[in-house]
């Protein structure tokens, strides 16, 4: 657990505290809280700490809800799942409580680690806990924004790739990635998304909070129909990719069909000289087996010829 007391307004303190008990407290950050940290926070200031269970909730009610003491936001930060390669939806609680922000989480984010230097650097424009929730979401935005963009390089890469001669199983596994790590980031904007809104609509949140909640609503807006047109993009070349394939497969099917139909005629002639029957004219020919055989030849390179000329070997 770790708090950050406001002294003045030239310096914020960081400390670890079991216990926290001070004064002009501004946060407390419960990483990997135990049940006596939840249960001692819940009762000294009077606030309703979501489970793990219940931060997981997906229902609107349970996403965001507010009374006359507190706001609570369980919402999503997107954490990397090394062991998975892929990136993750984890829920952290934010409760904002007689302007002390209370932040819940069980997983580590670099956002939160980026916030505090901040804060400790430049402590005059942190006030309170709405100055910090508003300062969480900016700098989670600005990422969300940056991951966005080297999915969009992806994407076009991804284009160009499918074009290649030899389509391997890799470009199908970088394009299902491709399309879950978007669907991962659009939840999560989504989610911050209807957070922000909530708090844009509560009276507590001060003015110039409000304004910059107004900015980062506007960017996350945006980011979503950057996200929902690579998606767009991401659609196209599948698509691309399944004519491609199917034309590689035409290609084969053509082969296949060209030397089927050269094989019919020397297929006939062995067939019919193969025949066992007593009165056959050509049993007694002295050339008959070097003619049949020329004319398997023949009648083989014939349709080749021909599909050549009308260009379907191509």
């Amino acid at each position: 657990m770790y708090i950050f007391l406001k002294e003045g307004q030239k310096q914020i303190k960081k400390e670890e505290i079991h216990n926290p008990s001070h004064q002009n407290i501004i946060w407390i950050d419960l990483f990997k809280p135990i049940h006596e940290e939840i249960s001692y926070i819940s009762q000294t200031y009077n606030i309703n700490i979501p489970t793990k269970e219940e931060q997981e909730e997906i229902e609107e009610s349970a996403r965001y809800w507010e009374d006359d003491q507190a706001i609570t936001i369980n919402t999503y930060f997107l954490i990397p799942m090394r062991e998975e390669k892929r990136i993750g939806n984890q829920s952290v609680t934010f409760i904002l409580s007689e302007n002390i922000l209370f932040t819940v989480r069980y997983e580590e984010f670099r956002v939160f680690d980026e916030v505090q230097k901040i804060i400790l650097a430049n402590p005059k424009h942190f006030n309170n806990g709405f100055d910090l929730i508003s300062k969480i979401f900016e700098i989670r935005v600005e990422k969300d924004a940056d991951m966005l963009e080297g999915f969009a390089r992806s994407t076009r890469a991804l284009r160009k790739k499918v074009f290649d001669k030899d389509i391997g199983d890799d470009v199908l596994q970088q394009l299902s990635h491709l399309q879950e790590f978007n669907m991962t980031v659009r939840d999560s904007l989504f989610d911050k998304r209807r957070a922000i809104a909530a708090m844009l609509k509560s009276l507590q949140p001060h003015i110039d909070v409000k304004k910059n909640l107004g900015i980062i609503l506007k960017d996350i807006n945006s980011l979503i129909e950057f996200a929902n047109t690579s998606m767009n993009a991401l659609d196209n070349v599948q698509s691309l990719l399944t004519n491609q394939i199917n034309i590689e497969q035409n290609k084969i099917i053509k082969i296949f069909t060209v030397a089927t139909v050269a094989m019919m005629p020397p297929t006939l002639i062995g067939t019919i000289y193969g025949m066992n029957f007593k009165h056959m004219p050509e049993l007694e020919w002295s050339y008959g087996y070097p003619i049949a055989v020329g004319l398997m030849v023949i009648f083989t390179f014939l349709p080749i010829l021909y599909f050549k000329k009308r260009g379907w070997l191509h």
